[in-house]
């Protein structure tokens, strides 16, 4: 069966890769080469000016930092807020109606357009004076991240046993106990999973932060990157780059919680 599948595996793969060593051999290509209406996939003069470029006059560094507070403030307060509304709605006798016209209220919320939402936030933004800020962000960008890690926990707290936390309550644990020695520790996998995929909606967010932010040294990279397609030119060059440099700090995050994600994914879909 291996040997049947392999060449499906071997295109697909192909297919896959094929735009990101395009978007890493157009990064090095000198501006007459990727404009050329001739196709070629290697570039015959490699250069690195377009990474000079962003990473000396366009403050690169300062926009990944930037995106790296905002994703991280964002993912830690959508689990803060999460895990316990999940707890609650899986352990918590709550009405029927209430428990299911809140996860319809968290569904319809998840699926609004942003925009919808713009003007109001913008005015609470404003009035507590978080407008133009990376706090504000964060805050905004719950819109996103609280119902989806909503969603995404009550799965895993359905996935802990109650007997374990019934046994615990007969020895006398507290609430709290029992959710640091036994509910959080079953639920790792599933958090770092859910963790996992809150980082990724976060640092690719682009309409509440070109809506929020306006000060341009704290732009985040989703919000640089659409400063270099103007009405005169895009910087095909310095775009690809900038595709590649915000691509890393994802790629190390995969790469730390790849064992957690995947026994929390497959979790999930049990």
């Amino acid at each position: 069966m291996r040997k049947l599948h392999s060449p499906l595996v071997y295109v697909v793969t192909a297919v896959m890769l094929l735009p990101i060593i395009w978007m890493a051999a157009t990064s090095f290509k000198p501006p007459m080469e990727y404009v050329s209406t001739s196709v070629a996939l290697l570039p015959d003069a490699p250069t690195l000016a377009h990474y000079q470029e962003l990473l000396g006059r366009d403050d690169v560094a300062g926009k990944i930092l930037n995106s790296l507070i905002v994703t991280l403030g964002a993912a830690a307060l959508s689990l803060g807020v999460g895990f316990p509304a999940a707890y609650a709605l899986v352990r918590m006798q709550l009405p029927k109606r209430l428990d299911a016209g809140f996860l319809m209220f968290v569904l319809l919320v998840k699926l609004a357009p942003p925009l919808v939402l713009a003007i109001p936030l913008y005015q609470v933004l404003s009035s507590v004076n978080l407008l133009d800020t990376h706090a504000g962000l964060i805050f905004v960008y719950q819109v996103y991240t609280l119902p989806f890690a909503i969603w995404m926990l009550i799965g895993f707290v359905r996935d802990v046993s109650p007997s374990y936390e019934e046994a615990a309550m007969m020895d006398g644990a507290s609430l709290l106990r029992r959710l640091l020695t036994i509910v959080l520790p079953i639920m790792a996998p599933g958090i770092a999973a859910t963790l996992v995929l809150l980082i990724i909606i976060s640092w690719n967010e682009f309409a509440y932060a070109m809506l929020f932010i306006q000060t341009p040294s704290k732009f985040t990279l989703p919000t640089f990157i659409a400063t270099l397609i103007t009405e005169d030119e895009t910087f095909w060059g310095r775009l690809t780059a900038i595709g590649l440099i915000a691509s890393v700090p994802i790629l190390f995050i995969l790469a730390f919680f790849q064992k957690y994600l995947v026994r929390g994914l497959a979790g999930g879909l049990k």
